[in-house]
């Protein structure tokens, strides 16, 4: 086991790189099984979620080449031996639900057991089942997903729900179907452009990128190729959220800025601002951290919703700036009923939050935070916003469970150490 021990209280100065974005690049691997080509992805980041997935393809029967200092990966899945997906690694990866769509459409068969990741509240997956009985898989849940198809044909699909990983399932899945594919309703987050673009490299012809609605022509066959994995806004901006709750002045170099701007205007409600230097963000350390009221003096809400609206991985991290800016501020949280169970953490450090019920939290601020307690990280983005209010912490705060916060970011203590963060990395045992 580890944990991060935390000094607080000091503002962060200088500049970082953050990496590939989590939710891209192991929807990108995923898709690299759709054709017996190799295919380079780079700006790989170095997580444990990454190294999950490169195993579960080895499983398969890819070769996959991952060389971490270059931030680059091959993936060449010329002779899949088998669609059965390994049980225990897909227990640790959620996003292994991608592989159904893949494996349909290159194989024509899939057997993957539930997936697994993050506790954080009912995530149905009947958009997913539903979108690939479309196109013609049938579908049998069992102890797991058993699927099959004897060649997949091309339907208008109108998802139930803007559902990210159901339209990834369902762009994979169609990319090998016979005709033409309308998907609705389609999500449009970053990641999802990634893949789009990616099969575009490899010679799926697609219309629709970062729309609601995407058409896809099947192809028989597809090429090899490179891509890049876009910055991990999510990254970006926890980063940009470090720099706010410590007073600290931040340069975040490569951060792909257009992908910023619903962030930006629910930041700029806080009290947080920063400027666009080309495709780098700088944050100053002037923040008014002053929470700007609605029209009549009303509590503004900020509430998570599907792209190009503020996402839900980052309401966490909003909550967090909100108990360091001045004012009150209501979050509400529609999709994961666990997403805000967090917030108990954060109040015996000071906060002053009030968990209206599963979806709903009310904030606060400013209140000063103290560390010289030990907590646990429950999950990626309460883990990242935990170690964030210790860095603006009085005192020290050690935090366990870090291997959730390992699976979304790399070297975190290290990017943090080098702008001036107290922060270590240690081994305890399983009893201490």
């Amino acid at each position: 086991m580890q944990q991060f021990i935390i000094e607080g209280g000091y503002a962060l100065k200088g500049s970082l790189e953050v990496g590939g974005n989590k939710n891209s690049v192991i929807k990108l691997m995923a898709a690299c099984l759709l054709t017996d080509q190799p295919v380079t992805l780079t700006n790989v980041p170095s997580i444990s979620d990454v190294r999950v997935m490169a195993d579960i393809l080895r499983g398969l029967g890819a070769a996959v080449a991952y060389d971490e200092a270059a931030r680059s990966m091959t993936i060449h899945a010329e002779n899949l031996h088998t669609h059965r997906v390994n049980p225990q690694l897909s227990q640790k990866l959620r996003a292994s639900i991608v592989l159904a769509g893949a494996l349909l459409g290159r194989l024509g068969a899939v057997s993957l057991p539930l997936p697994g990741g993050d506790v954080i509240g009912r995530r149905r997956l009947d958009t997913h089942l539903i979108a690939l009985q479309k196109l013609g898989a049938t579908v049998t849940v069992e102890r797991g997903f058993h699927m099959n198809a004897d060649g997949l044909q091309g339907a208008n699909i109108l998802l139930d729900e803007a559902s990210v990983t159901a339209t990834e399932n369902a762009i994979m899945a169609a990319v090998r179907a016979k005709g033409t594919t309308v998907i609705r309703n389609a999500a449009s987050e970053p990641h999802v452009q990634d893949l789009c673009n990616l099969l575009v490299t490899l010679g799926v012809p697609m219309e629709g990128i970062g729309s609601n609605q995407i058409t896809i022509q099947g192809v028989d066959r597809l090429g090899g190729g490179s891509f890049r994995v876009g910055a991990d806004y999510i990254e970006v901006a926890s980063y940009i959220g470090a720099a706010a709750v410590t007073g600290g002045e931040v340069l975040i170099k490569n951060a792909d800025p257009q992908h910023l701007a619903m962030i930006e205007l629910v930041y700029n409600k806080l009290g947080v601002v920063w400027e666009v230097r080309g495709e780098d963000i700088f944050v100053p350390h002037r923040q008014s951290m002053r929470v700007q009221n609605d029209f009549g003096n009303r509590i503004p809400v900020i509430k998570a919703q599907p792209w190009p609206a503020f996402p839900s991985d980052l309401l966490s991290i909003a909550l967090l700036i909100a108990t360091q800016s001045s004012g009150a501020v209501m979050f509400h949280e529609w999709m994961y009923d666990g997403r805000l169970f967090f917030t108990d953490k954060l109040a015996s450090m000071g906060a002053r939050i009030v968990l209206c019920d599963p979806h709903r939290a009310l904030v606060q601020g400013h209140t000063p935070l103290h560390g010289d307690l030990t907590i646990s990280s429950p999950d990626i983005r309460a883990g990242i916003t935990l170690l964030l209010a210790a860095l603006c912490a009085r005192g020290t705060t050690v935090i366990g469970n870090i291997h959730h916060i390992d699976r979304g970011y790399e070297r975190v203590e290290q990017k943090l150490s080098a702008l001036g963060a107290k922060i270590e990395r240690v081994e305890v045992s399983a009893a201490g």
